[in-house]
């Protein structure tokens, strides 16, 4: 067992006083000891509670006799009780007073020049030597760069906080090579150091970790619909809208610029959509395509005597009576020429009125209408041809059965605009009887091609 024993010093003081003769003794405690007054000895200074950071390198503090140790933390201390009672018994002496039974209560003389105290003591009021605090005095020898500590009966020159001693200068510590203390950067400063944390985080209350901003909570910087991530934050756009070049704004998307085909008609660009729009004649349908309105069936301007005829895009007024002379109604839209008119003779049997409509830029070849003998006669053979109508080329007539024919466009019209084609029908027989009918084919060219 590492043991220590401390042994304090007895001054002895003889004062003689002109009234009587008396004998007053001081005792002084060695280092390590002060005086106690309610116990009239000297006793033991723990410095492991005074002096500051005592012991360095992990070492704990072990107070002893008169001083103190600096031991490993797994030191096992065993104090014998004997030998500190000894050593503070040993370590000063009580005051010894001898006064004259005729003045037993008078005071001893001041004995302030008597005392003697240590270096570093100084005599209080009450004749108790007392430490002196350098640091508060100005008495220490410390550098402006170091930090005064009082010691009992003496002073320390530390360095301050985030300093540390490299000879007698005192040096910044840069505790940003230390383990790390900040959760993302840290920036020293002389004598401390300080956190930062990168762009989209900020400081939580411990000044060390780094916490997310949520920034579309806190402050939106989002024209339109924010999102937050892990250390910034996504801006997205509303149907109809997409993102500028700043990321942050929404600039409306022209849907008429970025496809031709998007209407069938027209597209009209709107904040944030669009619409399509049909020409007059036609109507929205499915929100792009663009239907043609009956007008026959919802209103329209023909008179009583007239029929109304639909078109693409619009609608045509037609005499219900289309007959002209010699030619007299027979049925709907049917005229034929009587027999017993001399003039009917060279005449065509039948007229036959018949209306029908086509889109514009129709594809060809393409087979539009069909013509058909209603009557047939035995013995007889029919041939079909185009009479009139067709002086630019654009049908073509195909025979398809003995009695039927099929009306073919060879070439692409485009409307709006009218042809009137007859389509001829010539029956003949053996007895070299002759006649024909007349089919007059009205046909109607959209404006467009829906």
């Amino acid at each position: 067992m590492l043991t220590a024993m401390f042994l304090a010093a007895l001054i002895l003081i003889t004062v003689h006083s002109q009234e009587t003769e008396e004998t007053i003794t001081y005792t002084q405690c060695t280092d390590g000891y002060e005086w106690d007054p309610v116990r009239q000895r000297c006793k033991d200074i723990d410095e492991c509670e005074i002096v500051p950071d005592a012991c360095k390198g992990g070492m704990k503090c072990v107070n002893h006799y008169g001083g103190y140790l600096c031991l490993p933390r797994t030191a096992q201390i065993i104090v014998n009780e004997r030998e500190e009672a000894a050593a503070e018994s040993t370590s000063g002496r009580n005051n010894v007073i001898r006064r004259t039974p005729a003045d037993p209560q008078r005071a001893p003389p001041n004995p302030t020049h008597q005392i003697q105290c240590a270096a570093g003591y100084e005599q209080s009021d009450h004749n108790v030597c007392q430490d002196i605090d350098e640091c508060a005095t100005g008495t220490h020898n410390c550098r402006a760069d170091q930090v005064c500590v009082n010691l009992r009966g003496s002073f320390s020159c530390q360095c301050p906080p985030g300093y540390q001693k490299r000879g007698d200068q005192c040096v910044d510590i840069d505790e940003c090579t230390l383990p790390p203390y900040c959760h993302h950067r840290c920036v020293n400063t002389p004598g401390s150091y300080y956190c930062q944390c990168n762009a989209g985080f900020q400081l939580a209350s411990n000044n060390h970790t780094c916490v997310d901003i949520n920034e579309c909570d806190a402050n939106n910087p989002c024209a339109q619909q924010c999102y937050n991530i892990l250390g910034s934050f996504i801006c997205q756009c509303n149907p109809g809208f997409e993102l500028s070049s700043d990321r942050i704004n929404c600039e409306d998307t022209d849907e008429c610029r970025t496809s031709s085909y998007i209407c069938q008609y027209q597209c009209v660009n709107e904040p944030g959509k669009f619409s399509c729009v049909c020409p007059e004649g036609y109507q929205v349908v499915g929100g792009r395509t663009c239907q043609d309105i009956n007008e026959c069936e919802t209103t329209n301007d023909c008179r009583e005597d007239e029929i109304c005829w639909n078109y693409h895009g619009g609608f045509r007024c037609y005499p219900r009576n289309p007959c002209q002379e010699p030619y007299v109604l027979t049925s709907e839209n049917r005229c034929v020429c009587p027999v017993s008119n001399a003039i009917c003779r060279e005449l065509p049997y039948s007229v036959v009125y018949k209306y029908m409509s086509i889109r514009s830029d129709r594809t060809v070849p393409s087979d539009i209408f069909q013509i058909q003998a209603t009557t047939i006669y035995p013995n007889t053979i029919n041939t079909f041809r185009i009479k009139s109508g067709n002086e630019n080329g654009e049908f073509y007539l195909r025979q398809t059965s003995t009695v039927s024919a099929m009306l073919v466009l060879v070439k692409s019209l485009s409307g709006p605009r009218e042809h009137i084609v007859d389509l001829e029908m010539l029956t003949v027989n053996s007895l070299n009887y002759r006649t024909s009918s007349v089919l007059r084919l009205t046909i109607i060219v959209g404006p467009y091609a829906f």
